[in-house]
């Protein structure tokens, strides 16, 4: 007895139809065949996922809330109505092995999409719980996960062509060796990412947090996300730059992080002096300078060492300078002030002298790395250091301004 024969049997209903059609009948059962899938699905999807995130919402964990959040049971329960459609093909007689064959093929390939689908949600999942943890601040997988997806899917899409013609992948596979510089130039940028994400996370690079600077780039801010292809970078005027990650690699960037790490911010501004305005200190200088309670043991320590000097000529004898005390005052005005890192370096020093005057620079690191809290010590050091240099007979340099010159020019 036929298949035909048997469905008969089994649904009398059909044998009329054959009347219209000798296929009808096969094409009905698979419409109900595919509608029964349907239906699995629906009630899968409204009644299991359902109760698991009912579930979820019980338990203290977090992992399986993500799960069903990003999809990943969603995935898995699509793969209830491609087996049954696989399986009930067996029962649907007078297809042919052609249409049936074919069928089964675009059922294994859904359901191989579907599977690598759930598997990639649930790598995102391990990733997410991964970036809840401390050690996420300093190694983030976000590079290797998306590696681990890159490859999933690329399996799968050989998996699915060799389903589709009926192929061996290994046959597949040995065809790819001909296809290698095809396969290079396309993927280039994706190969170079590969392998410029897998030496950032390797050598600690660069973290999520890290302020990395980037001018080829316009890049200068934090570093918010890392992924195979790119790392973004939010600046200070809250604008995003995207980075290739290989560039990274292949160009220089300068990271912030041994900063943030020692808890200290460098301070380096020099303060421009008129050449003219630099000479000896008279004894009424002296006298006058004494006032300054910074300077009051530096001064008789000088004088006590000029004097055992006992040169008579005022040309042979060594003299105290207005820059010299100058510069005195202001290491000992930094050593004093609560904002400055007293354990790091701190000097003051002359630069070559040039056509704007002698730069006098103040080299040395707040004891805060708040960018507010920064700029404000630093204000504070240079108001203070700016309003005072008259003090010591110093002018400071600045360019003619065209009310200097008018008021020069006017008789």
């Amino acid at each position: 007895m036929t298949d035909t024969n048997r469905l008969f049997e089994l649904l009398p209903f059909l044998e009329p139809l054959a009347k219209w059609h000798p296929t009808l009948p096969s094409f009905v059962v698979l419409a109900a065949l595919l509608l029964i899938a349907v239906a699995a699905h629906f009630i899968a999807r409204t009644i299991f996922v359902r109760i698991a995130r009912a579930l979820s919402r019980r338990t203290q964990t977090v992992w399986d809330n993500a799960l069903i959040d990003r999809g990943v049971i969603g995935r898995v329960v699509q793969l209830l109505p491609a087996m049954i459609v696989y399986i009930g093909l067996d029962f649907v007689p007078g297809l042919g092995d052609d249409i049936a064959t074919l069928l089964r093929n675009l059922t294994q390939g859904y359901m191989i999409l579907v599977l690598t689908s759930a598997i990639t949600r649930a790598l995102s999942v391990g990733n997410a719980m991964y970036a809840r943890h401390a050690a996420a601040e300093h190694r983030s997988i976000k590079g290797f996960v998306q590696l681990i997806q890159l490859g999933l899917w690329l399996l799968a899409t050989i998996l699915v062509v060799s389903v589709l013609i009926n192929r061996s992948p290994l046959l597949l596979l040995s065809g790819f060796g001909a296809m290698t510089a095809i396969i290079l130039l396309v993927f280039r940028d994706t190969l170079l990412s590969l392998v410029a994400s897998i030496q950032l996370t390797a050598q600690d690079m660069v973290r999520i947090g890290d302020w990395i600077e980037m001018p080829q780039f316009g890049a200068d801010g934090d570093v918010i996300d890392i992924q195979l292809h790119t790392v973004q970078v939010q600046n200070w005027d809250k604008t995003i730059t995207t980075i290739p990650t290989y560039a990274l690699i292949g160009n220089s960037f300068k990271n912030w992080r041994g900063m943030t790490r020692a808890g200290a911010r460098r301070i380096k501004r020099a303060i421009y002096l008129d050449v003219s305005s630099i000479g000896f200190l008279a004894p009424d200088d002296v006298d006058r300078l004494h006032r300054f309670k910074l300077l009051g043991e530096y001064l008789d320590d000088k004088l006590m060492e000029i004097g055992e000097a006992g040169e008579d000529a005022l040309v042979n004898r060594r003299r105290l300078t207005n820059l010299g005390t100058f510069r005195a005052y202001v290491v000992r005005y930094l050593q004093q002030h609560p904002g400055i890192a007293q354990h790091l370096t701190l000097m003051a020093r002359q630069l070559q002298p040039g056509p704007e005057g002698l730069p006098l620079e103040i080299y040395c690191f707040t004891n805060t790395t708040a960018w507010t809290d920064y700029e404000g010590i630093q204000s504070d050091v240079f108001d203070h250091l700016l309003a005072i240099v008259p003090e010591f007979g110093l002018k400071l340099y600045q360019k003619p301004a065209g009310t200097d010159l008018t008021r020069a020019l006017m008789p």
